[in-house]
């Protein structure tokens, strides 16, 4: 076997360009298949990840989002009081009531609108999303038309940079901190005071009130309380499980599309390799008639041009993996179908993608060497020898 696997090798080598250039095809279809992935499994990372597994999100009962949720100011003031909420070294709990808008504002590269979100909280939302920290600035001080930026919302947007103006809801605001909220959506938020933003947009209610839990594991016997509750109508969440929901459209929708212009490349690259092989049938006419004088079966003869086609879409493979895992140095920025919004990600490489890549490149291979690889075995001794 070893034998046959170096002679094949070999047989590539000979074949220098033709290889290459199939190798060459292979791989960036496999780029594209590998980005894709990338590009849907980065925004359900930056959506899920946004989520901690102690925590609890309500909202309004079948509000798919923060933004359409409705929720009174008596229903937040009862879900605060819960006696499953953990509490801070001072007796108050570890909860906010928050509400939650869409303002457009101006890229700062391209100068179009995009829709950003403003999130009304209070301090105590560093306390309940400790993995937050201020990076630049100080935090707003609530009662006043302050607020503080994420990363990416301050780096892309105009007048969300540190001591910039923002003129929204009948207001200048002025961003008075930047956080990192470890590339989760947060980042590409705006934070201020609940009691403001709520006056400014002249809302006196909230979105959605979140929690943490002194023990997670009595999450489902809160749930069925609070939902059986004739006072509020509302959806009771763990907010890990909550942020993926929000992310599955627009994945959805990525990996669709990207998947269908993979395949179509894929038909393209395999007909390549498909003809490369069968040059190769052509070309080795003899030396097929030599292996099977020297005793290998048609079945030997079949593995072994297999076995080229398959080596040529592993390389391929390992070259687009390879270019694709480059795409991690970038972040991008889409709307999220479900809040609408604008949230920045990156490309996020899974050991699950590179080898899904790679047996994508596999069959490339394997199907686009099948029908020369039978032809192969099915020539003769006699006539391959003759055919010089």
């Amino acid at each position: 076997m070893g034998l046959l696997l170096r002679y094949s090798f070999g047989s590539l080598l000979a074949r220098r360009l033709t290889a290459t250039l199939t190798i060459l095809g292979m791989a960036l279809v496999v780029f594209v298949f590998a980005a894709v992935l990338m590009l849907a499994h980065g925004l359900e990372k930056t959506l899920v990840d946004t989520g901690s597994p102690d925590n609890v999100i309500v909202t309004r009962k079948a509000a798919n989002t923060e933004t359409v949720s409705i929720m009174s100011r008596d229903q937040a003031s009862i879900l605060t009081t819960q006696a499953e909420i953990a509490v801070q070294e001072d007796g108050k709990p570890i909860a906010v009531k928050e509400i939650v808008v869409l303002i457009s504002a101006d890229k700062r590269k391209s100068g179009d609108a995009g829709n950003v979100v403003i999130r009304g909280t209070s301090p105590t939302a560093f306390v309940l999303r400790p993995d937050i920290r201020l990076v630049e600035g100080r935090m707003f001080e609530p009662g006043t038309s302050e607020v503080i930026a994420g990363r990416s919302v301050a780096r892309n947007f105009k007048g969300c940079g540190l001591g910039e103006k923002l003129k929204f809801a009948g207001r200048d605001w002025l961003v008075v901190g930047v956080f990192d909220a470890g590339g989760t959506s947060f980042d590409s938020e705006l934070w201020g005071d609940a009691e403001q933003v709520q006056q400014s947009f002249r809302r006196p209610i909230y979105s959605s009130v979140t929690m943490r839990l002194r023990e997670p594991a009595r999450f489902p016997e809160m749930k069925d309380r609070l939902e059986a509750d004739p006072r509020m109508t509302i959806d009771v969440q763990r907010e890990r499980a909550y942020y993926a929901k929000q992310s599955q459209a627009s994945a959805t929708f990525i990996k669709v599309i990207g998947l269908a212009v993979s395949i179509l490349f894929s038909l393209g690259a395999t007909i390549g390799a498909m003809i490369t092989m069968f040059a190769a049938v052509a070309n080795r006419t003899v030396e097929i008639g030599t292996l099977r004088a020297l005793g290998f079966t048609r079945f030997t003869v079949l593995r072994v041009f297999l076995a080229e086609s398959l080596l040529l879409g592993l390389l391929g493979g390992v070259i687009g993996v390879g270019a694709a895992s480059l795409l991690s140095l970038i972040s991008v920025t889409t709307t999220n179908w479900t809040t609408f919004s604008e949230v920045a990600f990156g490309f996020v490489l899974s050991p699950g993608i590179a080898i899904g890549a790679l047996v994508f490149a596999s069959l490339m291979g394997t199907i686009g060497g099948f029908l020369p690889a039978v032809r192969a075995a099915q020539s003769g001794i006699v006539d391959s020898l003759r055919a010089d």
